[in-house]
């Protein structure tokens, strides 16, 4: 079986790549265009598998995709490149429109012209999963229900209206074009090997430097916290055993304001020998508030019944035990990450 992932050196493609290497069955072909984010030492290490192949392609170029669709011939795409952080949305929105919107598109017109010319029983096995956020819902107050697969979009970022974008665009490829789609909306990943943009490993790889975490407003934003092997186990249930034209939620259930979980991970610092700071007594004193950025969005809290019941999924890893094993991971990676700093 031949499975394109798209985006796959990124923090999450990455490790679903590994996951699904584990079959010897399937030939994976990774598309990426290797921007800042991309995690080059894992793709390295899928460098030797007979299995895997890589193409350093920009989603958005049509003529390019149009053409690896051809000679590779997919039986499903898991499609997870995209632009992702909100800061970066702020600030240069265009990228986002280009990659979420624009490189969805692309990818959905090959994917519908590879389609078309498939016998009808290959027909019946080809999916286009379509990896999307919770934050294409928006946010919610304290008390709120968590976001179902029925919750109306709401979008507040350029990030998050991009990704609500390239969502109904699956949709209406699969209503218009009877194109077989799935869609998952996941909640915040976190995990080792994470780029260090993103709020656990910012907290982790500063906290081994001694330098300043800032936390922007008053730190009460609450996300719900997904550790990434548990999330690239749900997308194989969802691209292997998903009803086309469904929508999964997969969360984690570890709803954590920023302030505790940026406390949390400094009380576990605080226990560990080989991080002490003689500068400080505790790493809670490197802790500061910083304004708040536009827009941001109060919590994120998803429901992930639906998963649960009809593919039987659920996660495996609480979060004390995931938050530990990634810390040690940055702790004993260091040429990793600075390598990261530098780009």
């Amino acid at each position: 079986m031949n499975i394109i992932v798209t985006g796959g050196a990124g923090f999450i493609g990455a490790n679903l790549i590994r996951r699904l290497l584990e079959d010897q069955s399937l030939f994976i072909l990774n598309i990426d265009s290797l921007t800042y984010a991309a995690n080059l030492n894992a793709i390295e290490e899928f460098d030797k598998n007979k299995n895997y192949s890589f193409a350093k392609i920009d989603i958005a170029d049509k003529k390019a995709i149009e053409k690896i669709f051809r000679e590779f011939k997919p039986d499903k795409v898991m499609h997870l490149a995209a632009e992702s952080h909100v800061d970066k949305s702020i600030s240069n929105p265009i990228d986002f429109i280009n990659t979420n919107i624009l490189g969805t598109y692309s990818l959905l017109n090959a994917s519908c012209e590879h389609f078309n010319s498939l016998s009808d029983q290959k027909k019946t096995s080809f999916i286009f999963h379509h990896i999307s956020t919770d934050e294409v819902y928006g946010d919610f107050e304290k008390n709120d229900d968590p976001f179902t697969e029925k919750t109306a979009y709401s979008p507040n970022s350029p990030y998050s209206a991009s990704k609500a974008s390239s969502d109904h665009l699956v949709r209406a490829w699969h209503s218009t074009f009877n194109l077989p789609i799935v869609i998952s909306n996941c909640s915040n990943n976190y995990g080792p090997g994470q780029f260090i943009e993103k709020l656990i490993p910012m907290t982790i790889t500063n906290a081994i430097q001694g330098l300043p975490i800032p936390i922007y407003g008053d730190g009460t934003q609450i996300r719900d916290w997904l550790y990434v092997d548990d999330h690239v186990r749900a997308l194989k249930k969802i691209v292997y055993f998903g009803k086309p034209g469904e929508t999964y939620n997969i969360g984690g259930s570890n709803e954590i304001r920023n302030i505790d979980l940026v406390n949390e991970i400094c009380n576990i610092f605080d226990t560990l020998h080989s991080a002490k700071n003689k500068e400080i007594s505790s790493f809670k004193d490197l802790i500061v508030f910083v304004n708040d950025r536009p827009g941001h969005d109060k919590r994120y809290a998803i429901n992930s019944d639906k998963i649960e019941q009809e593919l039987k999924w659920k996660p495996k890893e609480d979060f004390n035990s995931g938050i530990k094993k990634t810390i040690q991971w940055y702790i004993d990676n260091k040429s990793w990450w600075h390598r990261d700093q530098q780009i």
